[in-house]
């Protein structure tokens, strides 16, 4: 089973995250800031993996080091979750609209951390949250968990941009992270990922 349990305590946060790439259902989010509990609960209910987050964090201060945080011990239960990646598909594409927003993500799960993001919200930012910190949590996540992805989106309403961006990364993830009946190999011309 591609399963993974990884925990990080700092000054600033105790993260805990389980996953498990292959039952669908067991989903369970607690950060202390609900949309971002909402974000990463649409991520793995289209991606169809099981995911128990467990957060505390100085959100006196504000949410950048608990979203940050998670993206990090997110990005590491996920690698170790995959492990050698051994009959993945790897590659992915996918786009996702949400009423009059649309996001597309193309995934690449071949080790290397990397990040194109193109996502415009408004001057708003999304309540108490401060719109950017969601590229900053893809780059994270994307580095601890050697993803290369390019994510676009577009739209009105930010909450429809958002989530539309995390159920696209989701299902992405899930074709990405697929095994593919009788393969073995190591999906690369190097052996290795």
């Amino acid at each position: 089973m591609r399963q993974a349990e990884v925990t990080r305590k700092t000054n600033e946060t105790a993260i805990s995250v389980t996953v498990d790439l292959d039952t669908e259902g067991k989903i369970a989010v607690e950060t202390g800031i609900p949309f971002f509990d909402h974000m990463l609960e649409s991520c793995a209910r289209h991606g169809r993996f099981s995911l128990i987050v467990t957060a505390t964090g100085d959100l006196e201060i504000d949410c950048h080091h608990t979203i940050e945080d998670t993206a990090i011990v997110l990005g590491e239960a996920l690698a170790k979750a995959l492990g050698e990646k051994r009959g993945i598909r790897r590659f992915a594409h996918m786009a996702v609209p949400m009423d009059e927003a649309i996001a597309v993500v193309t995934l690449d799960l071949g080790g290397r951390g990397y990040l194109v993001y193109d996502a415009a919200f408004s001057s708003n930012g999304l309540g108490p949250i401060p719109a950017d910190i969601f590229e900053h949590f893809f780059y994270t996540l994307c580095i601890k968990a050697g993803i290369t992805a390019h994510i676009k989106a577009e739209g009105r309403n930010d909450h429809h941009i958002c989530e539309a961006l995390f159920k696209t990364f989701g299902v992405a993830f899930s074709i990405a992270a697929a095994v593919t009946p009788g393969r073995t190999e190591i999906p690369s011309t190097k052996g290795t990922i």
